[in-house]
C-alpha cells in the first residue's frame, strides 16, 4: 500500500470548522497526517482556540505535541473578512480586530509552532494570505492590509528561521466559495447571475476550497522542500491583470 504524502506527519489546521480549513484538514488526513483541527468553538474533534489569542495558540501547540508527540506542519488559515466598508466607514477598533486575527494570528502560529518544528528537525508553516494582499479591489482595506502583512511576515520569518529547516510560505487565494464569501455567492444566485462569479479571472469561475487545500498540501509536503518565503497565488489568473476597484468618496467631517 502506497504511503500518503504526509505519512507520519503531525499537522495543525486553524479555521478547520468549514471552508478551506475543513477541506485541508480532510485532505491532510487522507494523505496520512495526524491532524489537530481548531476553530473558535470545539466540536467534531476540533480544539477550541481563538487564532488571535497568544494563550490559545500556545495551548493548541502544547496540546498537539502532548497528544501526538510532536508537530511537523502548521497551517495558519483562520481569518475574517471584515466586510467591504471603505476606510472612511471603519473605526480603529474594526481594524484592530481584523489585524488581530488575520495578521497577529499567523505571527502567533509561527512564534509558537517553530520551536516544536525545530525539535522534529524542521517542518512547514503555511499561512493563508490573499490576492487582496497583492492588488487593490479584492477585499476591504483592513483585510487587504492584513493579508499584505502576512506575505511580508512569511518572508521575514523564513529568514529569521534560517538554518532551522523550517519553511514558511503563504497561499494567496482568489475568490473561493467559503463561509467568508457566502453572501456574494448567495446574492449572485438569487439574482440569477451566478454564472458571472469569477468573471474577472481568465478561468471565469470561482474556486473551491479543495483547490486551496491542494496548494496547502504541496507546501506542507516534502514536494516543496526548496520552496521558502514565497506567496503562492491560486486565483484562476486574477492577478495576471488589474481588476477594476470600487471608488469611495472622501466624506467631509
Amino acid at each position: 500500500m502506497a504511503k500518503g504524502r504526509l505519512s507520519g506527519k503531525v499537522a495543525i489546521v486553524t479555521g478547520a470548522a468549514s471552508g478551506i480549513g475543513r477541506a485541508t484538514a480532510e485532505l491532510f488526513r487522507s494523505e496520512g497526517a495526524e491532524v489537530v483541527g481548531s476553530d473558535l468553538a470545539a466540536g467534531d474533534d476540533l480544539f477550541a482556540a481563538d487564532a488571535g489569542s497568544e494563550e490559545d495558540v500556545k495551548a493548541l501547540v502544547e496540546h498537539t505535541v502532548w497528544k501526538h508527540g510532536g508537530l511537523d506542519i502548521f497551517f495558519a488559515n483562520a481569518g475574517v473578512s471584515g466586510g467591504l466598508a471603505s476606510i472612511f466607514d471603519q473605526t480603529a477598533e474594526d481594524w484592530a480586530e481584523i489585524l488581530r486575527i488575520d495578521l497577529i494570528g499567523p505571527f502567533l502560529a509561527i512564534k509558537h509552532a517553530a520551536p516544536a518544528l525545530k525539535a522534529r528537525g524542521g517542518g512547514s508553516i503555511v499561512c493563508t494570505a490573499s490576492v487582496a494582499g497583492l492588488r487593490s479591489g479584492a477585499g476591504g482595506a483592513a483585510y487587504s492590509a492584513a493579508k499584505a502583512g502576512v506575505i511580508s511576515l512569511v518572508q521575514t520569518a523564513a529568514n529569521q528561521l534560517s538554518g532551522s529547516n523550517i519553511r514558511v510560505n503563504a497561499i494567496c487565494p482568489g475568490l473561493i466559495e467559503t463561509g467568508m464569501t457566502k453572501a456574494i455567492y448567495e446574492s449572485a444566485r438569487e439574482k440569477g447571475v451566478a454564472h458571472r462569479i469569477g468573471e474577472l479571472n481568465p478561468l471565469q469561475r470561482g474556486g473551491e476550497p479543495i483547490e486551496i487545500a491542494h496548494a496547502a498540501l504541496f507546501l506542507a509536503s516534502d514536494e516543496s522542500s526548496y520552496v521558502n518565503g514565497q506567496a503562492l497565488v491560486v486565483d484562476g489568473g486574477l492577478t495576471s491583470s488589474m481588476p477594476t476597484a470600487r471608488r469611495f468618496d472622501i466624506r467631509a467631517e
